[in-house]
């Protein structure tokens, strides 16, 4: 009779629900998938440190310049999207916070920094005119650079958190127990 160690490893089933779930809300895919306390944690502690740093930023340093017009800063004619994430490589980390980052996106194809936003968005994550990015760099500390800082760790740890959703809890392989001296003389 075949030990059930020596039975194959079951299959790891991938969640691609799971994976959006935790893109669009850090830890909604653990929460998904049952494993709340892991969910919960991550919700809390990204969505801490993501929203901190935009604290930190004086609401105005998660946003989506459009920058591709100038030709200085589009030498190579890349296509508008592309050009403007090249330009503010900080959006691509914080894009990875899911659903916080989207109001930034919507502004962005909205309209530029003279754009008012909706009545429900307002400036919420508008690219903010250039005198008030010299405003904050000039009149403050660094806490405006520290807190994208703190906004990019946050979307790009979120990666981590979609893979595991994605993957789904690691389980360790049983072990198997050594066979002792008398049972691999009788087998």
């Amino acid at each position: 009779m075949p030990h059930p160690a020596d039975s194959p490893a079951a299959a790891t089933v991938h969640s691609p629900l799971a994976g959006f779930l935790s893109y669009l809300v850090p830890g909604l895919g653990q929460i998904y998938q049952r494993r709340i306390g892991k969910g919960l944690l991550f919700l809390v502690c990204l969505y801490s440190m993501f929203f901190y740093g935009m604290a930190l930023g004086s609401w105005k340093n998660v946003y989506l310049p459009d920058t591709s017009r100038d030709r200085n800063l589009n030498p190579w004619n890349l296509p508008a999207p592309v050009a403007n994430v090249y330009n503010r490589l900080h959006f691509a980390g914080q894009f990875w916070i899911g659903a916080a980052a989207w109001p930034a996106i919507y502004q962005y194809w909205t309209g530029g920094p003279e754009h008012k936003g909706g009545a429900l968005l307002g400036g919420f994550e508008r690219t903010p005119s250039e005198d008030e990015l010299n405003k904050l760099q000039r009149e403050g500390d660094k806490s405006w650079d520290l807190g994208w800082v703190y906004t990019v760790i946050a979307g790009v740890l979120n990666i981590l958190v979609i893979y595991d959703a994605f993957a789904g809890p690691a389980l360790a392989e049983a072990e198997r127990p050594r066979p002792t001296e008398l049972e691999s003389a009788t087998a």
